[in-house]
């Protein structure tokens, strides 16, 4: 099998795009991929082995998706977003088999620079903030602030991180500083943002 190329992107022979769609230079679809018409894909993506993105989903650029995710409609990913192995999002907030619930897909944004970690459930329309780091297995089921790091089931905050992944501990005067980049935050009424 010959490796596809279209358009300034990547396709696994085994990945699957249907059209139209619209994916960005440098994007990599690898193996099992299977990618609904109507997507829109941002520039240099990576999409992992058996990723599954539904109609209408829109990634931004340089998003990176781990093997056996699955992205249903309504679910919306800003620049930069990190989706770990097998977490998985919902887009109805009470499914039935029986019931057609097409026309209540509730939509779901993530936030730029985001992470998701591996298992991790995301209960459809909570938005996850900007920077927002959601543990190994957590289980979203109320909006993220920017910047938070939640963990458990369900999802509980327990701190604050940095944009390059590392937690954040504020001195009395609300402010802290990334051990990685230098980046300086603030911390003012429950909100981070960064000081530069």
């Amino acid at each position: 099998m010959e490796n596809k190329v279209s358009s300034g992107y990547f396709a696994h022979p085994s990945a699957i795009v249907d059209q139209p769609c619209d994916i960005g230079d440098g994007t990599r679809i690898w193996h099992f991929t299977h990618i609904m018409s109507g997507c829109t894909i941002g520039q240099n993506c990576n999409l992992g082995q058996n990723v599954f993105l539904a109609s209408g989903v829109h990634l931004g650029d340089r998003v990176k998706i781990q093997n056996n995710v699955s992205v249903y409609e309504g679910v919306e990913c800003e620049d930069d977003v990190f989706l770990g192995p097998s977490c998985v999002f919902t887009n109805v907030i009470n499914p039935r088999s029986a019931v057609n619930r097409r026309g209540s897909y509730v939509p779901t944004r993530i936030g730029r620079g985001a992470t998701i970690g591996a298992n991790a459930t995301i209960v459809c329309g909570n938005p996850i903030g900007s920077f927002a780091f959601v543990g190994a297995g957590a289980v979203v089921t109320h909006p993220i602030p920017a910047y938070a790091l939640v963990v458990g089931n369900p999802a509980r905050q327990t701190g604050w991180m940095s944009e390059f992944g590392h937690r954040l501990l504020f001195d009395a005067n609300g402010t802290a500083v990334c051990p990685e980049s230098g980046q300086k935050y603030l911390l003012h009424q429950g909100i981070v943002s960064r000081a530069d």
